[in-house]
């Protein structure tokens, strides 16, 4: 039987394959257009993210949406979804063991949304996703592939919060996000960005 969003989404809450489910509020499954073109991967859901069971809800949420609005998107344009669907305790990087748990449900969400870009938040996913030796601070704002999809990292909204110094870098990144939109992107119109 083909996947489907519904199937993907119950199995998902009822994962056990590690700790994480156990200490959970709620499931942290994803949000955004289930085609989008565009797909972003976080590292895991925060206290806010946990409550209310959607990702990037808290202050990195709004810098995100932010930082969205720069390139002419928001929310209704593309999918958002982490590395672990579940909150680690005190909002800690996700570990290896984490990750591999959920690795099942990240590329099944891959494959269903079947996006033309990917685009890493942070160092967790662009060492799962794009290199396990991943430099965020080296290597962000560049094109790599993700199986035949162009995929690329960016800092997390979190870690712009705690360092502003690097939103000028994080702007860069923005430009070539927007830059690759417009290259590969065929039904994501960009409505009138500040870029």
């Amino acid at each position: 039987m083909a996947d489907t969003w519904e199937k993907l989404k119950a199995e998902c809450a009822a994962c056990a394959a590690c700790p994480l489910a156990q200490t959970r509020t709620n499931l942290v499954f994803g949000v955004g257009r289930e085609d989008a073109e565009i797909l972003f991967i976080g590292e895991g859901p925060g206290e806010q993210e946990d409550l209310q069971g959607e990702p990037f809800v808290g202050p990195a949420g709004k810098l995100l949406d932010t930082m969205l609005a720069i390139i002419g998107l928001d929310r209704s344009k593309v999918y958002i979804i982490n590395m672990v669907k579940c909150r680690p305790p005190r909002n800690r990087d996700p570990q290896e063991d984490e990750i591999a748990a959920c690795a099942p449900w990240l590329q099944r969400q891959i494959a269903l949304v079947d996006p033309k870009l990917i685009v890493c938040l942070g160092r967790v996913a662009a060492k799962g996703l794009i290199d396990p030796e991943f430099r965020i601070t080296r290597q962000h704002g560049q094109w790599y592939r993700c199986g035949d999809r162009p995929i690329m990292a960016t800092y997390h909204p979190s870690a712009l919060l705690r360092d502003p110094s690097k939103r000028p870098e994080a702007f860069m990144d923005l430009r070539e996000l927007r830059k690759e939109i417009r290259a590969v992107c065929e039904r994501t119109e960009l409505y009138d960005d500040t870029l």
